[in-house]
């Protein structure tokens, strides 16, 4: 005798429960290296609270963005997806939060600034971790369907995220500074043309719509890479700016800068369909 199935409502509570598991999932394996790089922490005491406020108001769109694309769940709608989006920011506070007391970064005794500051600044990249678990952990989150096929500006969308989320994970360390100081302009012409060709080798390998485009080389180079690029770079600019790398530094050596944190940027933002 065949048992029967358990009601509509308990399939979906328990579908949903399975969904914030591995949101959770999610928001860890993406988030680790931020978690556990000193520099992340000292930003979080150090940085001034407007840019952080800052850098939270930009990513609730961002946020709002990837729950329409990805979301950690299979429900769709403006309503659905704002409330992905609200518990995939729980998911990374909580995330970060646990991880950072764990780890002993975080402790009981600290002036809630201290703490505050340091869990918020991990709690956006735990979030589009969150956001893109059931792409990247689950066996149904295959290719594209009809519902999340992005038009040109949902494309440039994800390049943006992309960047954002690969720049992160380098601009708060002494290491990408020192390359830019060590970088002469030969370097940096290099380095500009490397990550234009490597971006525009990766889009089209990656499930872009405007994949198509590559039998027309001209085309696909002005409509994706280049303005990729561009975005890349403005990404760049926007994370060095919430870290403080630009103040007291000439136009030139931010520009320098700039190029050297667009290279891991520019890969992010091509590699944005291998995530979404």
């Amino acid at each position: 005798m065949t048992a029967a199935a358990p009601p509509l409502d308990l399939q979906r509570e328990r579908a949903y429960v399975r969904d914030l598991g591995r949101a959770f999932a999610g928001a860890l394996v993406f988030n680790i290296p931020l978690l556990m790089t000193m520099e992340m922490w000292a930003q979080g005491v150090i940085m001034d609270r407007w840019r952080l406020l800052t850098f939270i108001v930009a990513g609730l769109p961002l946020l709002y963005g990837l729950a329409y694309y990805a979301g950690f769940s299979k429900r769709r709608g403006p309503v659905n997806d704002a409330l992905d989006t609200a518990v995939a920011l729980a998911v990374g506070f909580i995330t970060a939060s646990v991880l950072l007391i764990l780890f002993g970064v975080v402790e009981w005794d600290a002036p809630p600034r201290e703490g505050l500051g340091m869990v918020a600044l991990q709690a956006i990249p735990g979030a589009m971790g969150a956001l893109l678990a059931r792409r990247q952990l689950s066996g149904d989150g295959g290719g594209d369907t009809d519902e999340d096929q992005a038009s040109y500006f949902g494309e440039l969308f994800l390049m943006a995220a992309g960047a954002l989320f690969f720049a992160l994970n380098v601009a708060p360390t002494e290491e990408m500074i020192l390359i830019a100081y060590k970088a002469t302009p030969a370097h940096i012409l290099a380095l500009i043309a490397v990550s234009i060709l490597l971006l525009h080798l990766i889009v089209f390998k990656a499930g872009f719509a405007g994949q198509e485009e590559a039998d027309h080389p001209l085309k696909a180079f002005l409509h994706f890479t280049l303005p990729g690029y561009a975005i890349a770079l403005a990404v760049s600019l926007f994370t060095l700016f919430l870290f403080g790398r630009t103040d007291g530094h000439a136009v030139a050596g931010v520009v320098q800068t700039m190029v050297v944190l667009g290279f891991p940027a520019a890969i992010g933002a091509a590699a944005a369909r291998l995530l979404v």
